[in-house]
């Protein structure tokens, strides 16, 4: 298992040069810099803008903008965003922790649902809780995720139960510890619920038919001649085989923590990645862009071996590095 995550380790690095000198290209390839705005700016001088220029090297070709960018890196330094007036990593950890916590909690609410959804579906095939499942996964599966997010915005204005929008109350600092946590719990509940949605449906019919398909095999016929009970047939041998396929979506799962919750973060107008993100491509701060990007191409390596990690756990059958 070593040999073989390092192996995956190393081959991937290649992968990440690929990803982040394409999203280096498309970020130069479109016309214009963030400095043509300052220029324009009669209250900064031209000498502090070829000062910038010249620190930042951004006269230079463009392998050798990258070639700084990769050095950089490799020192720790994730450049600095002109647009913020900051360095990246400033920027970047003031937005990731509630990124993080929107994603995490709606990848908790989607596994949490999805999988008992998908046993329940297979369990009662053909009959009126499967059909209805299915016309819930298949309306979630239709309905885009920023249109749901209006959608339930304004059927909570009409409630009134609910907050609109944001990630805290306008008297969050005056509020105890538990009154933050439920305030930040409130304001959690409508972009994790439209952000679960789809992936829910998604979820559910694969654990359905996974669960179908290990209902069919001998060994399940096997455990029940030999009189177990129906839930140790389910949970104990059933569940655990058609859980496999799922470990390897989990790990891509992990890559979209970041990067999923873009478009409901704006809707929603919750305090993450997902604003940056677009506010840093229109003004093209380039190296907060590099440095995202970056960061969820980590998160996808991490994901993929946590993923094969956790199969060799769920399946000990599974062993890397033999034929």
């Amino acid at each position: 298992m070593v040999k073989h995550i390092i192996q995956r380790l190393c081959s991937t690095v290649l992968l990440l040069l690929a990803v982040s000198f394409f999203t280096f290209w498309l970020m130069h390839a479109t016309p214009g810099n963030f400095f043509d705005s300052l220029r324009l700016n009669p209250q900064i001088s031209q000498e502090t803008v070829a000062r910038y220029e010249k620190l930042y090297h951004l006269n230079d070709p463009l392998l050798v903008q990258y070639g700084h960018w990769i050095i950089n890196i490799l020192h720790g330094e994730w450049g600095y965003s002109f647009y913020y007036n900051v360095p990246v990593t400033h920027v970047l950890g003031s937005r990731l922790f509630n990124t993080f916590i929107l994603s995490f909690t709606s990848l908790l609410l989607t596994w949490g649902v999805g999988i008992p959804l998908g046993i329940w579906a297979a369990l009662r095939r053909n009959q009126w809780v499967d059909r209805a499942l299915s016309v819930f996964s298949f309306a979630a599966f239709s309905t885009p995720g920023f249109f749901l997010a209006v959608l339930v915005l304004y059927a909570a204005s009409r409630w009134g139960a609910l907050p609109l929008g944001g990630m805290h109350s306008p008297d969050y600092d005056d509020m105890s510890v538990v009154g933050k946590i439920r305030d930040t719990a409130l304001h959690l509940i409508i972009p994790a619920t439209v952000l679960s949605l789809a992936s829910i449906a998604s979820l559910q019919r694969i654990m359905r038919g996974n669960m179908l398909g290990v209902l069919r095999q001998q060994h399940i016929l096997a455990a029940r001649a030999k009189g177990l009970p129906e839930r140790a047939v389910i949970y104990r041998h059933a569940l655990r085989n058609a859980f496999n396929p799922l470990v390897t979506l989990l790990g891509y799962e992990f890559a979209a923590l970041l990067s999923g919750a873009a478009l409901i973060e704006i809707v929603c107008s919750w305090p993450g990645l997902g604003s940056l993100l677009l506010t840093a491509v229109r003004a093209k701060d380039v190296y907060l862009v590099m440095s995202a990007t970056l960061l969820a191409g980590v998160l996808l390596i991490i994901g993929n071996v946590l993923a094969d990690i956790l199969l060799t756990w769920v399946d000990p059958r599974i062993r890397y590095g033999k034929k």
